[in-house]
């Protein structure tokens, strides 16, 4: 479903993307983990062309990522922001329609709500918050929305960017059951950032693990434990000592 081939990025002299080779397959739950800087959101980017990279190729289900109508080329995304980024201004189902009402769809404001009202009692949440604002919400609450916002025009792709930072051990782990469960229900190829380790063996089918701007390995989550990739198991055990350099 999405191919990227040799990629690269610079900002000045900083190389963020060092010719990164990545493969996700239809349907599958790819979870891309790294420190801070190593260029997981800049890939994200990348993909969906809000930035372009110097060189290397996407594709995006057998067509490039940087031709053709990009509309079009939108439609298949779904995304689950880091920090919720629901509009303040707007009313829960408002913020789940909001794709609904626009674009190609362009839904009636009584069909709009209809599928927001089932899109949230999909990732557990009652009819009526449907008519509150995100600011009357918990943080456990306004991902929720998030991720029926991320469903509601039932894209083929869904990206996810830290989906559980800032939640309790416990709704963490729901929203990673939430993940895993719509993922799964609707067929969707889903790609995720994260640092937290419950989240990628409740995500994953398949890891990434980026560093220095490249793919240092990557395989099927069962794999994860057993990988004798050096960098990979500094990261999982959290030393301070080996390849990746500990900033003091």
């Amino acid at each position: 479903m999405i191919t990227v081939e040799n990629l690269h990025k610079a900002f000045g002299d900083n190389r963020v993307l060092n010719g990164v080779d990545m493969s996700i397959g239809k349907g599958e739950s790819m979870v891309i983990i790294g420190g801070s800087g190593t260029g997981k959101s800049v890939l994200l980017k990348c993909i969906l062309g809000l930035i372009t990279p110097d060189s290397g190729t996407i594709t995006v289900n057998g067509k490039d990522a940087t031709k053709g109508d990009r509309d079009t080329f939108l439609a298949q995304f779904g995304m689950l922001f880091q920090g919720g980024a629901l509009f303040d201004s707007l009313s829960v189902w408002q913020n789940v329609a909001f794709r609904l009402q626009r674009g190609p769809l362009k839904l009636s404001k009584t069909d709009a709500r209809d599928v927001a009202i089932e899109k949230l009692r999909r990732v557990g949440l009652k009819s009526d918050v449907a008519d509150r604002y995100p600011a009357e919400l918990s943080g456990g609450m306004q991902k929720r929305v998030g991720l029926a916002r991320a469903i509601a025009a039932e894209p083929q792709i869904i990206f996810f960017d830290e989906p559980t930072t800032g939640l309790d051990p416990i709704m963490s782990g729901v929203i990673n059951d939430l993940i895993r469960e719509i993922v799964v229900e609707i067929g969707a190829t889903a790609m995720t950032i994260t640092h937290d380790m419950s989240s990628v063996r409740a995500i994953a089918d398949q890891v990434a693990m980026l560093h220095d701007g490249s793919v240092q390995w990557t395989g099927p989550i069962d794999q994860l434990e057993h990988s004798n990739n050096p960098y990979l198991d500094q990261f999982l055990n959290g030393r301070a000592e080996g390849p990746i350099e500990a900033v003091r």
